[in-house]
């Protein structure tokens, strides 16, 4: 057995370089054992494989993509399965387009999973304002199902280049000063700010838009799980406008008979009873 020794769980470039060694070596799958951080070594496992130093391996960018995204996931197969499609797909390229092959169907759900992962975070993430050193600074608390933090870090710099923030998660935190990204332990939730002024209006306006004539309560469950509303303001909102939605919908049909002079008739989605 050979022994590979990753830096994170998400050390893509670590299991890259030590593929290549043991693709160069012929090494199976199934004579490799993948270990991350400090974890103990297996009593019979054998020497630990040292990154190549060969030519990087020539092969399809749909691979590196998918393999970028697998390697996020919590399952403690992927470094292996991933490994063992790389070796097939050296020598048969077609197996990584193959969408009956056991194994590429097995890699391709984990990746669809690091992919709404991804989304939810960009999607429920809140940040809440607190004053440091006499300035702005935005603080996020967020709990992945994955190991995405790092690699969604991009969006969020992106999206808010000019502000200074942090994202906490139990994993790890990383913190954004307007220049440089820094990357810091694991936090709980205690450590994340608990509110502020912002939050109001924010609420204020998710009331406001608001739509009772659109509502379907299992979809909106669907796409926004119960799991996140502990750190959405506006989701304490939720309960009271979908009891409510019924009487806002014929309120809203009742001004739009006085201002149109015709009848509109109720949506048949609009009560918690329809889904």
């Amino acid at each position: 057995m050979r022994v590979v020794k990753l830096a994170a769980e998400d050390d893509f470039d670590g299991w890259r370089a030590a593929a290549r060694a043991l693709l160069a070596g012929d090494v199976p799958a199934d004579q490799i054992i993948w270990q991350v951080g400090d974890q103990a070594t297996d009593l019979f496992a054998g020497a630990m494989v040292q990154p190549s130093a060969t030519a990087a391996l020539k092969v399809h960018k749909e691979f590196v993509q998918l393999a970028n995204r697998v390697i996020l996931h919590r399952d403690p197969e992927r470094f292996s399965l991933l490994y063992g499609l790389l070796r097939r797909v050296i020598h048969h390229p077609h197996v990584l387009f193959d969408k009956l092959d056991p194994r590429r169907r097995r890699i391709e759900a984990l990746s669809d999973t690091i992919r709404r992962d991804m989304h939810k975070m960009r999607a429920f993430l809140r940040f809440r304002e607190v004053q440091s050193q006499g300035r702005s600074h935005y603080v996020a608390w967020f709990e992945p199902e994955h190991h995405i933090v790092r690699a969604n870090a991009s969006f969020f710099v992106d999206r808010f280049t000019s502000m200074d923030w942090s994202i906490l998660s139990p994993e790890i935190s990383i913190h954004w000063d307007g220049h440089k990204l820094r990357q810091g332990p694991g936090a709980t939730l205690d450590q994340a700010a608990s509110g502020d002024p912002v939050e109001e209006i924010w609420k204020s306006y998710f009331s406001a838009i608001f739509n009772p004539t659109r509502l379907n309560p299992r979809a909106m469950m669907r796409e926004m799980p119960k799991k996140y509303w502990k750190n959405m303001p506006e989701a304490a909102l939720v309960p009271d406008l979908i009891s409510n939605a019924r009487a806002r919908e014929i309120e809203m049909i009742e001004r739009s008979k006085a201002k149109n002079g015709r009848v509109a008739k109720p949506s048949k989605h609009s009560s918690p009873e329809h889904g």
